[in-house]
């Protein structure tokens, strides 16, 4: 059986995930599991688990791209052993990419590293900059909110409002709230 398998970072992204379901279905996909969660975080990906579950012996996993896959290297592997596990196989549509032969399974670990590497080199590119901008005092950071709304939280604590409503109220998070409180009682 051939298995299709899309997804989208956001919920707002309807378009990209109608694209990837036709991409899928052309490609002769019986069955497509669909979700809509960032590969980013470390969001459960209840459908891509549902489409492993479902794969058996000699079935083929399709995804219109590996990005829509892994979310790292090393996951990518993980997936694909558990791909390879169940007797299947694994199409990525924008590659031409089947680990149904030796070539596909080859290049897909070829590209798998350059797209580590390419993130690696990204981050220091980014890390480098951020170092630049502050060495010129043009990299502040993000303004710490909680941190200058640290009378308004002590006035409310000390009138008996929570830190739940405190974060409503001031619009940062509970764990900010305790934060301030913490520093406070240290300090």
């Amino acid at each position: 059986m051939i298995v299709g398998y899309a997804r989208t970072s956001t919920f707002d992204q309807v378009a990209g995930i109608e694209a990837q379901e036709r991409d899928l279905l052309t490609a002769g996909c019986e069955k497509v599991f669909r979700e809509q969660v960032s590969s980013v975080d470390v969001a459960q990906r209840d459908q891509l688990s549902a489409a492993l579950e479902f794969l058996r012996e000699g079935d083929t996993l399709v995804v219109s791209k590996l990005d829509r896959l892994a979310r790292s290297v090393a996951h990518m592997h993980d997936v694909i052993k558990r791909i390879a596990d169940k007797g299947a196989a694994l199409k990525i549509l924008n590659l031409g990419i089947d680990t149904n032969t030796p070539t596909g399974k080859l290049m897909l670990n070829i590209l798998g590293g350059v797209a580590q590497f390419e993130r690696e080199i990204m981050l220091e590119r980014q890390r480098e900059g951020i170092q630049k901008a502050k060495l010129a005092g043009k990299y502040k950071g993000r303004s710490p909110t909680a941190r200058d709304k640290a009378v308004e939280i002590k006035a409310l604590i000390s009138n008996g409002i929570g830190a739940t409503e405190i974060s409503r109220r001031l619009g940062i998070s509970r764990a900010s709230v305790y934060n301030v409180l913490k520093k406070s009682a240290a300090g």
